[in-house]
């Protein structure tokens, strides 16, 4: 039962921000475009130069090598980065065929080449690679911004039943506030580089 702790947490024009999310919950910020987001995210995910720390189940990022971390706190970017000619190479330990038929993808759909996968495709598709490697927090930028409704309900269904079956926490960037009361338990607005609570007390049925 891991919970994601920030504890003065700064980066850039962001900070000092203050949170913890417990194990099994799902925490959503919304904010204007260049408010640092995913600046915050990347920020907990190591991969930018911050003051202040991370910590998961109490052990700090700076105390694990910085691989290690991110594996236990994994991070989908909004813009999924493929180093490979096919799909199937990104998935070193295969991917459950449940996981793909939730989210409307063949098994096939291991042997293609990324070339050839829509926008939305990839984005599914590296959600399930974010996911193979069973984290214990997973932070999400944007992680449906490029699907329809038809396409995000089964996304938001499968990171229900992650952060439900794994007691991950799971901390989510939405541009829709719709979505958002759907899917957190508390939800925040970045502004000033300073997370702000909105409509404290009013729990998603997520």
């Amino acid at each position: 039962m891991s919970a994601l702790v920030l504890q003065q947490l700064r980066t850039h024009h962001v900070g000092p921000v203050d949170l913890e999310i417990a194990a099994g919950e799902c925490v959503c910020i919304r904010g204007a475009s260049g408010s640092g987001k995913s600046l915050l995210l990347r920020a907990i995910a190591d991969l930018d130069a911050h003051e202040g720390d991370s910590l998961l189940d109490g052990c700090s990022c700076s105390a694990i090598p910085a691989p290690a971390w991110r594996r236990k706190v994994a991070l989908m970017a909004a813009e999924s980065q493929w180093w490979a000619e096919t799909i199937g190479e990104h998935f070193p330990t295969g991917c459950d065929p449940v996981w793909l038929e939730r989210l409307g993808l063949p098994a096939a759909a291991l042997a293609w080449t990324v070339a050839r996968c829509s926008t939305g495709e990839r984005q599914r598709l590296a959600l399930l690679r974010t996911l193979a490697r069973h984290p214990d927090a997973v932070l999400l930028d944007e992680p449906t911004g490029n699907l329809d409704e038809d396409s995000t309900a089964p996304v938001e269904a499968l990171l229900g039943d992650y952060r439900r079956d794994h007691a991950a926490a799971l901390l989510w960037v939405s541009h829709d506030p719709r979505q958002a009361a759907r899917v957190a338990q508390r939800r925040f607005v970045l502004a000033d580089g300073r997370l702000v609570e909105e409509n404290a007390g009013e729990g998603a049925t997520w």
